[in-house]
């Protein structure tokens, strides 16, 4: 059986997302719809379907196996292999290995160190094995995928920095309070930039959050997928005094929070601490207001700050877990190119078995009215031999392996226990006693 594996995909640095729109295969991923069902082509399939990524990894011939990956993918989608060729790569076996641990490490991600990937890996491990096109090789990939995943998380800190924007503005309000639940935040704006901080506030565990914007629907929209409350626009210095982080996102041309603003809600606040967080362009909140007591006021520059300084620590993380990959990688290879031996293996013991049951049926014969007990002890020596005299030969094709591995070198052991043991023939007539 050939079990190459290979890897065939496009991602966010080789097609924009246009084209990964026309060739995503999310809509084949259920039993039903499966877009690679198993055949002599294909054994085993997995399908990695996300906004930044369309990747499926294959178990199959050398040659056919990523021709028929592509015909299908491409067909599915109502194009040609020519159409999707320009923005595909292609790994086989140990680059293949390689790249899906890379993945599901988040080395590969757009934003170095995210966690979504590996969650999405997984969910796309289980709709493989719904539709039962997840085999010996699938199986065992993804399962070690997930345990070098969570060994480079353990082992690196290479998801332990901000490294967006919204991401760093709620790492900044943690280090100032601490007991996050204890706290609620008012989101200023309902854009792109305020809904990932929300769900960042949400994540930290917040206890509540406000959404005021100068659309109220809109402010009502986002409220209602992060389970907030919408406010009007107008009624934000009321709130305030209640608020202790302020997000504000907004495309005013002119600041909407001002020194004077502030001051009159710290009175209220009784000069409680607060944190304002000003990431919008052109900037929402007076630089003025920095100069209040008790108050943090980080803008967009001070966060790209923060931002660039954990990449660089990221990135310096990174050589340790790429490193990590590269040790896990040459271990699943090993057991991969082993398969070859199993065949042999199995053929090997299979023959000695049945010699043995031969040989211990006419021992019996001979023997003439044999009791159970007496029996039972001769298959127990005669498997007992069976398995001695199998030892030598099976150690030798596995110290033959691992030199082959070693030296780089085609793996000759398994032709010469083939040979001596006239394995694939039937050679057991030629003795008899």
């Amino acid at each position: 059986m050939d079990h190459t594996i290979h890897l065939i995909g496009l991602n966010h640095r080789t097609a924009a997302v246009e084209v990964r729109e026309q060739f995503a295969l999310t809509n084949f991923c259920s039993p039903e719809t499966w877009a690679l069902p198993p055949c002599e082509d294909v054994a085993e399939s997995l399908i990695l379907s996300t906004c930044n990524r369309v990747e499926v990894l294959a178990v199959g011939p050398s040659e056919r196996c990523p021709r028929h990956v592509m015909e299908r993918w491409s067909a599915i989608c109502g194009k040609t292999p020519d159409d999707l060729t320009p923005y595909i790569y292609r790994y086989q076996n140990e680059e293949a290995v390689k790249h899906i641990f890379s993945v599901a490490s988040s080395l590969d991600s757009l934003v170095l160190g995210e966690p979504q990937i590996l969650g999405q890996l997984k969910a796309a491990y289980r709709k493989a094995s719904n539709a039962q096109s997840a085999g010996l090789i699938v199986n065992r990939l993804l399962h070690k995928a997930f345990s070098v995943a969570k060994r480079v998380r353990t082992e690196t800190a290479v998801a332990s920095s901000a490294v967006s924007i919204s991401y760093a503005a709620v790492e900044l309000a943690k280090r100032i309070f601490d007991d996050m639940p204890q706290h609620e935040a008012l989101l200023i704006g309902a854009g792109e930039m305020a809904e990932l901080a929300a769900m960042h506030l949400i994540q930290a565990g917040i206890r509540r959050v406000l959404v005021a914007n100068r659309t109220l629907e809109r402010a009502r929209e986002l409220a209602e997928r992060i389970g907030g409350e919408a406010i009007a626009f107008d009624a934000i210095f009321e709130v305030m005094p209640r608020t202790d982080i302020v997000i504000s996102s907004t495309g005013s041309p002119e600041a909407v929070i001002h020194a004077d603003n502030v001051r009159d809600v710290l009175r209220r606040r009784r000069n409680r601490p607060m944190f304002l967080i000003d990431i919008a362009m052109p900037r929402d909140i007076d630089p003025a207001v920095n100069n209040l007591d008790n108050i943090y006021l980080y803008d967009i520059d001070d966060l790209k700050e923060v931002v660039e300084e954990n990449q660089a620590q990221r990135r310096a993380e990174a050589l340790k877990a790429r490193r990590i990959v590269e040790e896990e990688t040459e271990i699943f290879t090993d057991w991969l190119q082993s398969l070859a031996l199993q065949p042999t293996i199995v053929e090997l013991v299979k023959r000695g078995e049945d010699i043995m049951r031969e040989e211990l049926a006419l021992t019996c014969r001979r023997l003439g009215n044999v009791d159970e007990k007496t029996r039972e002890a001769l298959e127990i020596m005669a498997s007992s031999l069976v398995r001695r005299f199998n030892h030598a030969p099976i150690d030798y094709l596995k110290r033959g392996f691992a030199e082959a591995r070693k030296h780089d070198r085609e793996i000759r052991s398994i032709d010469t226990i083939r040979q001596v043991f006239q394995l694939g023939t039937d050679s057991r007539n030629e003795v008899r006693r």
